[in-house]
C-alpha cells in the first residue's frame, strides 16, 4: 500500500487537548472517573450554532465516515439501494442477516468472501459471535463489522473495471474518489491519512465539518446524497444492528440520519441541514452517547424515549447498576 500521508511530528489536536470534562463516571453517589470531550452543532451554512470545546480540530471520524465513503460509491456507479447501500454505510452487528447481505453485494457483483480484504473478525453482536464461536467458525471478514462497506467497494470496482487486488490503496481510483468526496462533503482538507481499523483508508477533518457533512447529507432532497440518506432512514437495522443505540436513534426521530465511530465519535445529520459530532478525547464509547443525547436535549431533537436509550450507561457493581454515566457542561 502507498504511503498514507500523516503530520510530520506528533500533534495533538484542539478537539483532544482543549476538551473540557463532558461526563461524569457516578458510582454510589461518588464521581468516580471523567471524560472529557468536543461537540458542535453546525447550521446548514456551516456556522457553528453550539460548540463545546474547540470543534476546529481534527479528528479521524472512524466508522462515522462511511456514509461519505458509500456516497463516494453511489457517485462512481454502485448501484445499490435500500438495505445493501445502508449496509454498505454500516458498522453492523454481524447478525444473520447482516452476513447474508454482505454475501449478497459480493454475489451481486460477480465476487466471493475471498475478495474480501477487511480485518477477520467475529460478529460484533454478543449473541452473533457466541453462536459464530459455537459452530467452530474462525474470524472471517465477511462477519467483520465493515464487511458491507468492503463488500460495496469491490462491487464499485468491478462496474468502473477498476483493480480489485489493490482497492484499499490511497492512490486507488476508488479511494481518489473517496477522498474527493470527503473534501467536498466536509468543505475541508485532510490534514492526516491514516489506515483504519478495518484496513481502508481514514481522513482526519475537523469535528464541526464532519457535522457540517452530515447535515448536508441528511438535507439532500435527490441526486446519490438522498439515495444513501434514505438508505439509512429506511433500513437502520443493517446500519448498525437489532440492539445498537444508532439503529434506535435514527428509528426514533424522523429524517435523522446518524453513524457512530471508533474511538468514541458520533456524527448526526438533521433534514433542516442541521449537523452534530461528538468526540470523547480518551476514546471511551461509555461516554459518546450520553454526550450525544445532552446536546440533543440542548437543542430540542428527540424524545425522552429516544434520548434515554442513548443516556443508558449504567455503571455496574457485582452484577447491578449502582450509578451510571452522566453529562455534565453541554
Amino acid at each position: 500500500m502507498s504511503h498514507l500521508l500523516a503530520p510530520s511530528s506528533t500533534h495533538v489536536s484542539a478537539a483532544l487537548a482543549d476538551a473540557p470534562v463532558v461526563a461524569h463516571v457516578v458510582r454510589a453517589g461518588f464521581v468516580e472517573s471523567v471524560h472529557h470531550g468536543t461537540a458542535v452543532v453546525t447550521a446548514p451554512d456551516g456556522t457553528v450554532e453550539l460548540e463545546v470545546g474547540d470543534s476546529s480540530g481534527a479528528v479521524f471520524p472512524r466508522s462515522s465516515s462511511k456514509p461519505l465513503q458509500a456516497l463516494a460509491m453511489v457517485r462512481n456507479g454502485l448501484a445499490n439501494d435500500g438495505r445493501l447501500l445502508s449496509l454498505a454505510c454500516a458498522s453492523h452487528s454481524g447478525e444473520d442477516f447482516h452476513v447474508a447481505a454482505a454475501r449478497e453485494i459480493l454475489a451481486g457483483a460477480g465476487l466471493t468472501e475471498a475478495d474480501l480484504q477487511n480485518t477477520p473478525d467475529y460478529p460484533y453482536d454478543e449473541s452473533a459471535r457466541i453462536g459464530w464461536i459455537s459452530s467452530g467458525r474462525p474470524r472471517q471478514s465477511v462477519a467483520q463489522n465493515c464487511s458491507g462497506k468492503h463488500a460495496s467497494m469491490l462491487a464499485t470496482c468491478v462496474v468502473n473495471g477498476w483493480d480489485l487486488a489493490t482497492y484499499r490503496d490511497p492512490e486507488h481510483p476508488l479511494q481518489v474518489a473517496v477522498a474527493e468526496t470527503v473534501r467536498e462533503l466536509t468543505g475541508a482538507e485532510p490534514s492526516a491519512v491514516a489506515v483504519d481499523g478495518c484496513g481502508a483508508p481514514i481522513h482526519a477533518v475537523p469535528l464541526r465539518a464532519l457535522a457540517l457533512a452530515f447535515g448536508r447529507l441528511a438535507a439532500a432532497a435527490e441526486g446519490p446524497e438522498a439515495r444513501v440518506a434514505t438508505a439509512i432512514r429506511d433500513f437502520p437495522e443493517y446500519l448498525g444492528g437489532t440492539h445498537r443505540d444508532v439503529t434506535a436513534l435514527i428509528r426514533g426521530v424522523d429524517g435523522l440520519i446518524a453513524k457512530d465511530g471508533a474511538e468514541a465519535v458520533y456524527a448526526v445529520g438533521l433534514p433542516d441541514g442541521r449537523g452534530i459530532a461528538v468526540k470523547v478525547a480518551d476514546g471511551s464509547s461509555r461516554a459518546r452517547s450520553v454526550l450525544l443525547a445532552a446536546v440533543m436535549r440542548r437543542i430540542g431533537v428527540g424524545s425522552d424515549d429516544v434520548l434515554a436509550v442513548l443516556e443508558n450507561q449504567p455503571v455496574l457493581g457485582h452484577g447491578q447498576p449502582v450509578g451510571s454515566v452522566v453529562a455534565v457542561g453541554v
